[in-house]
């Protein structure tokens, strides 16, 4: 009964919101029309910042930066959990409830941490920022409420959640427990959500007039034109962010492991984060060219600002990150098939996939334009490499990047069918069909790069973007559809779970380094574009650091806040092991005389 009351509560709950979205809105909209809405922006002076004696955005940067990592974590790991547990109770297998129920509990340490973070952050802001702060109240009005309120169901729902979990874990009561990590993802969600729409809102106002007055309803202000590209960036980003950092600690358990027992459930478990990191990563690319295109739609001088100006080079840094991230889970792929019989079927093709994987990433990280002496600018005949140059523009860049994932799909693929013997009838036509789909896909994105982006105009180049996204992502759903299909009724080989060497383990922990410093660096990146300004062309930034900060400055402000990161990720690791670890009492061998 209790089951279907819960159902019938999130009925209720789903034809009450829009009425409540509808009247909130309209009382927004009453409210727009009051003296007090119309207040323009202040335009603050240096006075207007208090002076601390210390570096207010340096404070504001570390503090930020440490609660996202924190909240991406926290937000993406009940995510796939929920999948997980669904998994185990649909296949009644209890190891994949084992494993979901773990990882939450490397999370619910995290996510006392991200409070703390955020509590941090608020004080600062309101501290160091008072101006600035009192108008986004202004503008987001009783919206920082619901937020808040929102926070504390999501506290609720996850101690219910993770410390509910043997008291639901069978029978009916475990559809109770799904139900409540269902709600959980979407209150965490929803958080996400309503904080993307005031970095949006920073980035590219709405709902307010030219001086910065508040002429919309909330509904207006929060969907601006960047903010559901950044609501599926981050989404993306956070899974695999997630999937990275909880392998890590798999890979930490791994090898410390005294049982090959324990040594084959961690190595499980690293897979697992590996693939679901893997597979939030591939499609971000995407979803980041999205992005990108809305900026330079909203301005032009926002996006020249990211994509040629001085973060033009850090551009360069965002390669270097991608093309560890790419290498690092296709080597974990790659020494993952030695656990299975069959893999020496496709062994023979992993170094073509590297050289694909190198090359892709020499052409990522050339730079168009060098830095020079005047010597070497009349030595070279200018600041472009004759040979070297056309490999540092977009089109050539579009062409490695596209061909990075295709091959990183098909080391996926390959370990994925290194267990199994195909036994489908129609097994030659589906692999020949598989190939062809490449071949064509890899075809066209070569061509497409090349002749749109170097012998046409500017609009054929962009376009040509979009028909490499469309051939790289059918090579994806289409290799997904087939393998599907032909695995049915696949004769399994055995596979020895552990058995894989230590390198593998070094590669899951390279990912959640370089996926960190990639977050640190593109959050650097989003924020600067707006220069100085607090509000893109309506609340200008005349605090003595109105400026965007030199690259070797960044660089240490975004390791200072990667390693903090990292540091107490270990602790809390350590935390996660030790509530396993029991002291065996000890023997009075005085009582036994």
């Amino acid at each position: 009964m209790h089951i279907r009351l819960i159902l019938l509560i999130i009925l209720l709950v789903g034809f009450v919101t829009p009425s409540l979205a509808e009247i909130a809105s309209n009382s927004s909209e009453v409210v727009a029309n009051t003296e007090t809405t119309l207040t323009p922006a202040p335009e603050l002076k240096r006075s207007d910042y208090p002076n601390m004696g210390f570096s207010s955005r340096s404070v504001v940067w570390i503090l930020a930066q440490m609660h996202l990592f924190f909240a991406a974590f926290v937000l993406a790991v009940p995510i796939f959990v929920l999948v997980i547990e669904f998994i185990g109770f649909k296949y009644k297998d209890d190891r994949y409830d084992d494993m979901a129920h773990e990882f939450m509990k490397i999370s619910i340490t995290a996510y006392s941490i991200t409070a703390l973070f955020g509590g941090s952050l608020a004080f600062a802001l309101f501290l160091l920022y008072p101006q600035f702060m009192a108008y986004m109240m202004r503008v987001f009005n009783t919206q920082t409420l619901v937020y808040a309120g929102l926070f504390f169901a999501e506290s609720a729902l996850l101690y219910i959640y993770y410390y509910g979990w043997n008291a639901m874990r069978y029978g009916e009561a475990k559809w109770g427990h799904l139900t409540i990590g269902l709600l959980l993802n979407a209150v965490g969600t929803t958080l996400l959500v309503v904080a993307n729409s005031w970095a949006t809102f920073m980035m590219a106002p709405s709902g307010i007039n030219e001086v910065g007055a508040v002429t919309g309803s909330i509904w207006e202000i929060m969907k601006g034109p960047l903010w559901n590209p950044l609501n599926l960036h981050r989404v993306l980003a956070n899974i695999a962010f997630g999937g990275a950092v909880v392998g890590a600690y798999a890979a930490y358990k791994f090898l410390s492991a005294k049982t090959m027992a324990e040594k084959a459930h961690y190595d499980w478990m690293g897979y697992t984060s590996n693939f679901i990191a893997v597979l939030a990563f591939l499609p971000l690319p995407f979803a980041g060219y999205w992005l990108m295109a809305e900026i330079y739609a909203y301005s032009q001088q926002m996006g020249i600002t990211a994509m040629g100006g001085i973060l033009a080079w850090l551009f360069v840094v965002q390669a270097i990150l991608i093309g560890t991230i790419l290498l690092s889970a296709n080597y974990y792929l790659w020494s993952g098939m030695s656990r299975c019989e069959g893999s020496e079927r496709y062994t023979w093709m992993i170094k073509y996939i590297a050289l694909v994987l190198i090359v892709g990433f020499l052409i990522w990280v050339t730079p168009h334009t060098l830095i020079l002496t005047p010597s070497e600018v009349a030595t070279l005949g200018g600041s472009h490499h004759h040979t070297l140059g056309p490999l540092g523009i977009m089109p050539a860049k579009n062409i490695a990047v596209n061909l990075m994932l295709i091959a990183t799909f098909l080391s996926f693929q390959l370990y994925r069918r290194s267990d199994k013997v195909i036994t489908v009838s129609w097994a030659k036509a589906g692999n020949a069909l598989m190939v062809a789909i490449y071949v064509i896909a890899i075809a066209n994105i070569i061509f497409a790069g090349v002749y749109y982006g170097y012998f046409t105009n500017t609009v054929y180049k962009v376009g040509s973007s979009v028909m490499q996204v469309a051939s790289t992502l059918i090579v994806i759903i289409g290799g997904v559809i087939i393998d599907t299909l032909m695995f049915k009724n696949a004769k399994t080989l055995p596979s020895t779970w552990g058995k894989v060497n230590n390198f593998s383990q070094y590669a899951l922990f390279a990912l959640p380094v370089a996926f960190t410093w990639l977050m640190a660096l593109m959050g650097y990146v989003r924020s600067s574009v707006r220069t100085n300004w607090h509000v893109y062309t309506v609340m200008k930034d005349n605090s003595p650091e109105n400026y965007i900060p030199a690259i070797g400055h960044a660089g240490n402000m975004m390791t200072i806040a990667t390693v903090l990161f990292l540091l107490i990720i270990v602790f809390i690791f350590w935390i996660a092991s030790l509530s396993n670890t029991k002291q065996v009492p000890e023997v009075d061998n005085a009582s036994n005389c």
